[in-house]
């Protein structure tokens, strides 16, 4: 995991899209975030500690979705050969705050993916303000073409954390709100329901989505099921 310093953030902007504003101050305590998403040989391990549905009955992967990299194979969940190390998706909201939960961490809230991206210095990609190209992400790719995680290290954001723009969305603990950000006015409430916040484009994402204020208002984003195009990260 990485150590994301103490200190302010300027969340979202005044020029983009509507839900991306208004621009607004957030300070945020440190806490450390997962250095690569979660992949698919982590996420069956879990499988075969925690099953697929929890104690709540809530879903926690697709496990009859084609598109899952995650099988069935002699009485184990087992990560498709040649995807272990992809970026595991058709995971449920639930099943991230679940997996994160298993290894005593939590899944980011939104200004925390937010600053974790961005840093201080209000970047528009994790790398800088430069446009997407293949050297730092994932993007306008064919339907489930990931990428393994750590692909990309050019595009490292400035606190070394890797695929945060493009190869899968992520999952944040936050449900999907108008801004301005607050933590306490229910979007952190953990129980399964309300739509949740997605960041950072996915394999199929156009170029202006893979911005580190875009919040995947066009994406189709279900909490109670799983998406080919969303993982997630833990954080702590």
């Amino acid at each position: 995991m990485v150590l994301i310093p103490a200190g302010p953030i300027i969340m979202g902007g005044n020029d983009g899209p509507a839900d991306e504003r208004p621009a607004h101050r957030v300070e945020l305590p440190d806490f450390y975030l997962d250095r690569l998403p979660v992949t698919n040989a982590q996420f069956a391990a879990f499988l075969n500690s925690a099953g697929t549905v929890n104690a709540k009955g809530e879903r926690l992967y697709d496990i009859d979705d084609p598109d899952a990299r995650i099988h069935a194979r002699g009485g184990k969940w087992v990560a498709e050969k040649g995807f272990e190390d992809h970026p595991v998706v058709e995971v449920s909201w639930a099943g991230a705050r679940d997996y994160c939960a298993w290894l005593k961490k939590r899944l980011p809230t939104e200004a925390e993916w937010e600053k974790a991206a961005r840093g201080a210095d209000g970047r528009k990609y994790p790398w800088g303000n430069e446009p997407p190209n293949r050297s730092r992400a994932q993007f306008g790719a064919g339907w489930n073409r990931t990428a393994p995680v750590g692909s990309f290290p050019q595009g490292a954001s400035p606190y070394g954390v890797l695929d945060m723009a493009g190869n899968a969305w992520e999952w944040v603990s936050s449900a999907y709100l108008p801004y301005p950000y607050n933590p306490n006015d229910s979007r952190e409430d953990l129980k399964a329901g309300p739509v949740r916040g997605t960041r950072g484009g996915g394999h199929d994402s156009r170029p202006e989505e893979l911005t580190t204020t875009q919040r995947g208002r066009n994406l189709s984003r279900n909490p109670r099921s799983g998406h080919h195009n969303i993982g997630f990260r833990c954080a702590r």
